[in-house]
């Protein structure tokens, strides 16, 4: 199904990038981070769109364990932290959480991992090496959002959440998302007050 195709796909995206952005990056990881993303721009919105094509979905498939492996050994940063707050209160499934956050955790961010970002955007294609760091970076971080367009990734507001609801809570999940420790993997120093913001922004 398309919701499913999505969910896991991004997913499978989300763990690639916050593997590559983490403070727990190795070489090893950073290999199977950069092929996983590669795969994802590639072939998930064919597979989104066709359920059927099995060379779509067996790319995918080969994504998501690339991803698994950045995950199990670089950990995820701040995407995970938040996003599980909101399956978790909200009954979003994951992934599609984890998108809902990503541009603006990402945008938050990336600040402090120009290099790393700007390396995923000229993997893909989204950037030249004559773009400096910092508008490559921009670039990749466009190049996501695009994918949740594809992928039909709704906002807060338009899965039906309730913002009065979702701010009465946002101190509770900025705690939980903090005492996860994902986000502290981020490169960039994270504070519960900076989820804060990053939840607020998601209703600007």
């Amino acid at each position: 199904p398309k919701s499913i195709t999505a969910a896991t796909g991004m997913d499978a995206l989300t763990h690639a990038v916050e593997a590559y952005t983490s403070k727990k990056a190795t070489p090893y990881t950073d290999i199977f981070a950069i092929s996983a993303i590669k795969r994802v721009f590639a072939y998930l919105p064919a597979a989104y769109e066709n359920g059927a094509d099995l060379e779509a979905r067996t790319q995918m498939a080969l994504a998501a364990y690339e991803a698994g492996v950045c995950i199990n050994n670089a950990s995820v940063t701040l995407v995970h932290g938040m996003s599980r707050p909101i399956g978790a209160l909200f009954h979003v499934p994951h992934g599609i959480s984890n998108a809902m956050l990503m541009k603006n955790c990402f945008e938050y961010v990336y600040d402090g991992a120009y290099d790393r970002f700007a390396d995923m955007a000229r993997a893909i294609g989204k950037a030249s090496a004559d773009d400096s760091d910092e508008v490559a970076a921009k670039k990749f971080i466009d190049a996501c959002a695009e994918l949740c367009k594809i992928c039909e990734i709704p906002t807060l507001e338009e899965y039906g959440i309730d913002k009065n609801e979702f701010f009465d809570v946002m101190d509770k999940m900025a705690s939980d998302a903090m005492d996860s420790g994902s986000p502290s993997n981020t490169i960039k120093e994270i504070q519960k007050d900076d989820l804060i913001e990053v939840y607020k922004s998601l209703w600007k």
